[in-house]
């Protein structure tokens, strides 16, 4: 039997390293083939492939996490180690390129030009112009929308970079905290795509685990369920949104206007779901939430619902879900917690 394991996680750490030599030539052709596209390449160009290169390195992520859980405990333990490693180096090394190919166009945050190239970076995400413009009107609400996010997410690529040195032992300590959490209870966690709608995305797998088969509503459909039940109970919402959104001093647009372009985002974009919206979500579907993390207390809400222990039956029983704060290197992160 010891054999049979040893065989087998031999044949896992072959399957690795080709995969280690595959990435490599394939970062190595992709770098040398966007340096020569540079020249041509525009800025929204240049942003719109870094996503999607950090889109597919979060897919990659998933299938080796998914691979490595198979076989056991101790094979499973030393596959998952492997994995965490070579997406780190992998995630470092397109960190890099990303930095070196905004650097070429000017957005750099390492001299003393820091405020001057954030700027000009939060220009770019918005699809604005950075060269120098005439005075114009007083820029319309809309605009002023688009401006803020632009900045929260120039603000965030930028704690990305900055923070990457420190995430990837940030991520694994979590990892494993939450781990030495969860094999006690019986539960391990079912990844879920990291692209904005992981919580949702989250609370659709476990709709599907608890009813045995399909859930009965799509990631979209909870979405907009939620979205109705925050305006429906709009006075339950808004201190808690107030807290979490407080008012810009240029701010315009009372505090109705700002919590419904909330709620309009939470149901048409892949605006990130959080407290708000689990509390939404907890009553939508009249289920116990259990909210499990290796960095903080793990959370409970819709008590009202939890279902007595006694009870046989499947459908009553809690959504379990995992919060990491390290994720991916994008923050907050959802996914599902279900048996072994």
């Amino acid at each position: 039997m010891i054999f049979l394991m040893d065989i087998i996680l031999l044949l896992f750490k072959v399957a690795f390293r080709i995969a280690q030599m595959e990435d490599a030539q394939e970062v190595s052709e992709t770098m040398s083939d966007k340096s020569s596209e540079n020249t041509q390449e525009t800025r929204d160009e240049m942003l719109s492939r870094h996503r999607k290169e950090i889109s597919k390195l979060q897919d990659k992520e998933i299938e080796m996490k998914k691979a490595a859980a198979k076989g056991s405990k101790a094979e499973q333990k030393a596959k998952k180690k492997q994995v965490e490693e070579e997406i780190s180096r992998l995630s470092a090394k397109l960190k890099e390129k990303h930095a070196q190919e905004l650097a070429s166009l000017g957005y750099s945050t390492s001299n003393g030009t820091q405020k001057a190239k954030l700027d000009n970076l939060v220009k770019a995400i918005a699809g604005v112009s950075v060269t120098s413009q005439p005075d114009q009107a007083k820029p319309s609400k809309s605009s002023k929308r688009r401006e803020k996010r632009a900045q929260q997410d120039a603000a965030r690529e930028q704690r990305i970079q900055e923070e990457q040195s420190n995430l990837v032992s940030d991520r694994m300590i979590e990892n494993e905290k939450l781990e030495k959490k969860l094999e006690p209870l019986g539960l391990t966690i079912n990844e879920i795509k990291p692209d904005g709608h992981c919580l949702y995305r989250a609370i659709q797998d476990q709709l599907a685990h608890l009813s045995g088969g399909s859930s009965p509503h799509t990631y979209q459909e909870l979405r907009e369920m939620v979205a109705a039940y925050m305006r429906k109970h709009a006075s339950d919402f808004l201190p808690f949104f107030l807290s979490e959104n407080p008012v810009d001093g240029d701010s315009e647009d009372s505090l109705a206007e700002r919590f419904e372009n909330y709620c309009k985002e939470v149901e048409s974009t892949a605006a990130w779901g959080g407290q708000l919206e689990l509390g939404a979500l907890t009553h939508c579907l009249k289920k116990h939430i259990m909210i499990y993390s290796g960095s903080f207390p793990d959370v409970e809400m819709g008590k009202e619902y939890k279902s007595d222990s006694s009870s046989t039956d499947s459908s009553d029983s809690s959504i379990m879900l995992s919060y990491h704060k390290h994720a991916f290197g994008l923050g907050e992160h959802y996914n599902s917690v279900v048996r072994i």
